[in-house]
């Protein structure tokens, strides 16, 4: 992991510099095309890539993330990582985001999506991926060194699964099932579903 090189962006460039920052808490969607664009030129212009290892710690650079909420129509597809992932802090949280670092040769946040699909997730297809907001957590220690690109896509009743199964779980749940999770879910994905609640449909 340590030397695993990742796409950062220097926080001020997302938030503008301290101590005035506009730092959020939260999701932000359904943002007009010039704002959502302003972001999207951030990481294409600022963006850099450094040893995981290196930013981790730091949350003067925030790792960028693109981070997929798949669906069933009404279901969610929920995930459980083990304890054989790498990143300690994530063991037997549960999870509604699919998705990861950007790494060189992705060429932008789609094709990083796109790798992560392929990685993670084991189905004979692949989604449309519409980027729907953004998302950042710094009241959390994971949170205060990453930001997030959302996406949704439907499966629209094809099968999916987790392709490693060695560090993970996942099948497509109703949201009682998922609300039952919150105590025990990743920060982001806590986030996102309660922003997903609350818009009632994925849009």
């Amino acid at each position: 992991m340590d030397n695993e090189l990742v796409l950062v962006v220097p926080r001020e460039r997302l938030f503008g510099p301290a101590p005035l920052a506009a730092t959020w808490r939260g999701v932000l969607a359904g943002l007009p095309a010039t704002r959502l664009g302003a972001y999207l030129e951030a990481v294409r212009h600022h963006g850099v890539f450094r040893p995981r290892g290196e930013v981790e710690p730091d949350p003067a650079w925030k790792q960028i993330i693109p981070y997929l909420a798949l669906r069933d129509g009404p279901r969610y597809f929920l995930m459980r990582r083990t304890r054989a992932g790498r990143d300690t802090r994530l063991h037997e949280r549960f999870s509604i985001g699919v998705g990861g670092h950007l790494n060189p040769g992705d060429g932008d946040l789609d094709g990083g999506l796109r790798r992560e699909w392929r990685e993670e997730i084991a189905a004979g297809f692949e989604p449309e991926f519409r980027l729907v907001g953004l998302l950042n957590d710094d009241d959390d220690p994971v949170g205060a060194v990453h930001f997030g690109f959302v996406y949704t896509a439907d499966a629209a009743g094809r099968p999916v699964a987790v392709r490693e199964t060695v560090k993970l779980s996942g099948h497509f749940a109703d949201e009682p099932e998922v609300a039952a999770t919150l105590d025990r879910m990743e920060s982001w994905s806590r986030l996102l579903f309660g922003h997903l609640r609350l818009a009632g449909t994925v849009r």
